[in-house]
């Protein structure tokens, strides 16, 4: 259970909550440019985009959950079980496994446009990275200031879907979210105005009865609605501090309370982390459950030319 956004506020943001019931080694990860990146269908790019977000700590691979490239653009896989319909591979034509995606495709490409030219052809395969390690069943949001996708690989194959609201969560497939919005479009920020009758007297008694019915769950249905009122409601100031801190308290409004989700193993989803990367800047901010500090960690502020992953 995840919830992504994007937000434009004079620089863009692109960030997620990462919601498990364990902790999966994550650590701040920048990857150089001359860092080899070796895939197991795909060939070897020796020299890409470097690029920083949170990875499994791994020596030999980035294996993100989310991540930014020096040119701005961003990406994030999201946990998409019951959906998720990955191919066998057999050698032909541009096969990734899930673990993969995101670097390639960071790695490669500038922006959404140059990314789109590879969707066509590109093909997700159920390699595992070890036998430790199976394929995630994930869907994922790729987006820059210009424009924002949302990759599923389902039975019918790869389909990549336009996202004007910025927002993903988890199952059910994006479709149903688009559809889903439409059914919440009288929600307002403002005061709400008598639509029952104009012969009934009824005025609002109390602020923010325009949002009544936005659902406060946290289910990925709702997680997705509410994200998205906010989101498209937010007003900040247009500096670095304002933006960090409202993209924070937007994610901070869809997070996981250890205690209120119980999996069916019996153990609790809580929000492990929160990031907000700056894509202008490459600048990282995260924080964890158990430690509600914002930190940040500037992707130039490290060699990137040199060949080894960098952790932070």
């Amino acid at each position: 259970m995840c919830t992504c956004i994007t937000y434009l506020n004079n620089d863009f943001y692109f960030g997620r909550n990462l919601d498990l019931d364990c902790s999966f080694g994550e650590t701040v990860t920048i990857t150089p440019r001359n860092f080899p990146l070796v895939f197991r269908q795909a060939g070897q790019q020796d020299h890409h985009y470097a690029m920083i977000g949170m990875a499994s700590a791994c020596d030999s691979f980035p294996l993100y959950a989310e991540a930014v490239n020096e040119k701005g653009l961003a990406m994030a896989g999201l946990n998409f079980p019951g959906s998720a319909s990955y191919k066998k591979a057999v050698g032909e034509g541009l096969e990734l496994a899930s673990f993969e995606i995101i670097a390639w495709i960071l790695g490669k490409c500038a922006s959404v446009a140059e990314a789109e030219e590879y969707l066509g052809e590109m093909k997700i395969t159920d390699t595992a990275f070890s036998d430790r390690m199976p394929p995630a069943p994930l869907h994922w949001m790729l987006a820059d200031r210009e424009k924002c996708l949302v990759i599923e690989a389902v039975e019918e194959g790869l389909k990549a879907y336009e996202n004007p609201f910025g927002v993903l969560t988890n199952n059910p497939p994006f479709e149903y979210h688009r559809m889903n919005m439409n059914n919440y479009m009288n929600l307002t920020a403002e005061n709400p105005q008598n639509r029952l009758s104009d012969k009934l007297d009824l005025k609002p008694y109390a602020q923010g009865m325009g949002a009544i019915g936005l659902p406060g769950d946290a289910s990925s249905t709702s997680r997705f609605v509410r994200a998205a009122f906010l989101k498209w409601n937010s007003v900040a100031p247009e500096e670095e501090k304002a933006s960090v801190s409202q993209f924070f308290h937007i994610l901070d409004s869809v997070a996981m309370v250890r205690g209120a989700v119980v999996t069916e193993q019996g153990t609790y989803d809580i929000t492990t982390y929160s990031c907000c990367v700056n894509t202008r800047t490459g600048v990282y901010y995260y924080k964890t459950y158990d430690d509600s500090r914002v930190r940040a960690v500037d992707m130039h502020e490290t060699d990137l030319e040199g060949s080894a992953l960098i952790k932070k």
